[in-house]
């Protein structure tokens, strides 16, 4: 079945037409979304090749659940396809036991060891290290621990959705979240690893 298509056909109504039996539904909605959802990826895997796998997997999924009548996401296709690509980059790193980047926040500004903006070739090598170096101290953590410090920071869960995912107490989580940081912060320190660059005068 083809159902009359255009640009101003919402998600929603491509989804519906797809499940029908429109493959052309299927088409405009990954050239609608591609772009964001695999510049989302690389942004994390830093590697285009393995980035285009995990798309790849991604549509899998979303085409298997469409296939079998499980989607009911009521029209709010984009954010549940980047919560699969979410999940399969989270299994991306459990498999090769590796911890990603870490973007600044406020809560974490124990990452944000660069003075100021101005980032030259030295520090850059610097700051390359000392991700490298938190990544494996990350791994020495208790797997309850490293679990929320993944979710948190990684995935900018919220305690309620961490405790949700993990069978656990909000209570629980924020203490499994605070014991991270804390031991998290004692391994940076028994390390001698140095995380401030300070080039103010």
């Amino acid at each position: 079945m083809d159902t009359t298509l255009s640009s101003s056909t919402t998600d929603a109504q491509l989804v519906s037409a797809y499940i029908e039996g429109s493959e052309k539904a299927l088409k405009q909605l990954i050239d609608k979304h591609q772009q964001r959802i695999f510049n989302f990826i690389l942004s994390k895997i830093h590697d285009r090749e393995i980035s285009e796998d995990i798309f790849q997997e991604t549509f899998f999924k979303v085409i298997n659940t469409l296939k079998k009548g499980h989607y009911n996401e009521e029209g709010k296709f984009l954010p549940w396809v980047m919560r699969i690509a979410h999940n399969l980059v989270i299994d991306f790193f459990r498999k090769n036991n590796r911890i990603p980047l870490f973007e600044n926040t406020d809560e974490f500004d124990i990452f944000q060891f660069i003075g100021d903006g101005a980032v030259n070739a030295e520090e850059a090598l610097i700051e390359e290290q000392i991700n490298e170096d938190i990544q494996r101290l990350i791994l020495e953590l208790p797997e309850d621990q490293r679990e929320v410090l993944m979710m948190r920071i990684y995935r900018d869960m919220s305690f309620k959705e961490i405790a949700e995912n993990t069978g656990v107490s909000i209570n629980t989580a924020l203490g499994r979240m605070r014991y991270a940081v804390i031991n998290l912060r004692k391994l940076i320190e028994s390390n001698q690893i140095t995380l401030l660059v300070d080039n103010r005068q």
